[in-house]
């Protein structure tokens, strides 16, 4: 018996994933399949107080997955709160005298966080996709399904699951019932942070068995790992639903703890098209921009170099503001506002990137960051969408979070 069924040796932990699940297994090297941006597709002529950024998507449909889950991809990010993968199984069917057919199906997990307000996450199990060649004993074969949870942190928190899983059925048994919806929660209140974060990081592992029935030659079980989620929960105090809305069990929020991507659009017509050219050059062309750095490499494109929020500290967000115009100031002099103009910074002043981080780490290149005079309506409008962005995914202050910046 054989199959694509991943041995321990194997990548089952996606590439974008952060905080402490990112430490678990064995790291993908091959990016995940993601959803296309759509930030170009949205040029508005609204002012920069009524911009805001789209919701993120929270559900997927098992088509979407088998679509995105094609070639080297064995992970589909649609968003931070909905995540697909899947896996094949093949079982060479085998006698004394050699192999004498073979049996393929497929098993897709889709994971998602179905409404903002409640902290359940879904994995949705769909077996598909069933095929025989020749000569097989599938009337017998069981196929396992189970999802567990090998890694949470802080590990003294407890997670709550359905009891739909796990199950083992027959293969004409699974044709019948394919589909399985197994939950995952943890309850606020357990996690690491103190009140203004709560956080609760875990591992969720799908597995899938297959054990062949008496009377056929090969090794049995196998059992296949697809990649593993990286689910994360959290009560920050600044973030959506902080309170439950008068439901303190159910307060705070569920996400995937993986890379997320901000996107802003430089297509004419878009409001915050005067930034995205800032950012743009800043990543293309960073020896060009100011402070002047022959060995200016500006992070926050590549998930190798993510960003991280800023929030807590105010002390440093202010400092990174005040460093920036400082040196909008020594470029362009006093009046670098004129015509309504604003000091627009990147690496953003809401990140532990932003332009103070060597004063805070000595071991960082010195001015690795960008400032740009730009229109002040369009910088407005990216710092609202940026506010957005931030509170949509649920992004979280600190190194064990991260996000990259995308320009459409």
């Amino acid at each position: 018996m054989a199959g694509t069924a991943r041995t321990s040796t194997a990548a089952t932990t996606p590439k974008e994933v952060v905080g402490p699940a990112a430490a678990y297994g064995k790291r993908a090297t091959v990016p995940a399949a993601t959803a296309p941006l759509n930030r170009a597709a949205v040029p508005t002529p609204l002012a920069a107080s009524t911009v805001s950024y789209p919701e993120p998507a929270r559900s997927m449909t098992l088509n979407e997955c088998k679509k995105n889950m094609g070639g080297t991809a064995q992970v589909y990010i649609k968003s931070r709160f909905t995540v697909c993968t899947a896996q094949q199984v093949t079982t060479i069917w085998a006698t004394s005298k050699g192999s004498v057919g073979t049996s393929t199906y497929y098993v897709y997990i889709r994971g998602s966080v179905p409404k903002e307000a409640d902290r359940t996450m879904s994995f949705d199990y769909d077996v598909t996709g069933f095929k025989t060649v020749g000569t097989t004993g599938v009337a017998g074969l069981k196929i396992g399904l189970k999802g567990v949870v090998p890694m949470t942190s802080p590990s003294k928190a407890k997670p709550v699951m359905n009891k739909v899983l796990p199950v083992t059925k027959t293969w004409p048994q699974m044709q019948a019932a394919p589909h399985y919806t197994h939950t995952l929660r943890y309850a606020p209140g357990q996690g690491a942070g103190g009140a203004a974060m709560d956080l609760v990081y875990a591992v969720y592992q799908p597995e899938i068995t297959s054990t062949l029935p008496a009377g056929w030659v090969g090794t049995s079980p196998v059992t296949g790992k697809p990649f593993m989620f990286a689910p994360r929960w959290d009560s920050a105090s600044y973030l959506r639903n902080s309170t439950g809305a008068g439901n303190p069990a159910n307060k705070g929020g569920a996400a995937f703890s993986m890379i997320a991507t901000l996107e802003y659009s430089s297509q004419p017509g878009a409001p915050e098209k005067a930034v995205a050219d800032h950012i743009k050059l800043a990543f293309t062309s960073p020896k060009a921009t100011k402070p002047l750095n022959a060995l200016k490499d500006v992070p926050g494109d590549t998930e190798t170099q993510p960003l991280s929020r800023l929030y807590l500290d105010k002390k440093r967000a202010a400092r990174n503001r005040a460093i920036a115009v400082r040196e909008c100031k020594r470029y362009w002099g006093d009046k670098y506002t004129d015509g309504g103009k604003e000091c627009d910074e990147f690496p953003f002043a809401s990140t532990y990137q932003g332009s103070a981080i060597e004063e805070y780490d000595v071991h960082v290149e010195r001015k690795n960051y960008s400032v740009m005079p730009v229109d002040g309506d369009a910088n407005g409008a990216a710092g609202n969408l940026l506010g957005g962005f931030y509170m949509n995914n649920r992004v979280i202050d600190g190194p064990e979070d991260g996000f990259i910046v995308k320009i459409s």
